[in-house]
């Protein structure tokens, strides 16, 4: 029973340090300060507002509203896959997630949709589409 628990920690050690070197390289890149992990934390509440708004607008297909709901229930809860007490590391995997979905909704909802619900500044939705990478963006 020893052994397997070790086995068992052991596992979940290594899947951790993976997630942690896979949220590492896909960083955002900081090549200006706005589109720096950083700037991207301050917006996180802003991309939740718009999340929740895009998840609950009927004319978005059913397909990116149940993703959307999943996002906001990940968010939500108080566990995440990388503890928030890390610096800098601990608030990747949220940003990562965020950002894959966010990338995912504007390929099936469509960037108009983005900025008709978007709360924040416009600076802020220039950074949003970025994490999206959309076309035509830097």
């Amino acid at each position: 029973m020893g052994r397997l628990l070790i086995a068992v920690i052991g596992a979940l050690l290594l899947s951790w340090l993976v997630l942690i070197a896979f949220l590492w390289v896909r960083r955002p890149k900081a090549g200006s300060a706005r589109g720096s992990a950083k700037e991207a934390l301050r917006l996180l509440p802003d991309m939740v507002r718009l999340l929740r708004a895009i998840a609950a607008d009927r004319s978005v297909g059913r397909g990116v509203r149940v993703r959307l709901w999943l996002l906001l229930a990940y968010l939500a809860f108080p566990i995440d896959l990388v503890p928030d007490f890390l610096p800098v590391i601990g608030y990747l995997d949220d940003l990562v997630i965020v950002s894959a979905t966010l990338r995912s909704v504007v390929r099936h909802a469509g960037a108009e949709t983005v900025r008709r619900h978007w709360p924040g500044t416009v600076a802020g939705l220039d950074v949003v589409l970025r994490l999206a990478r959309l076309p035509g963006t830097s």
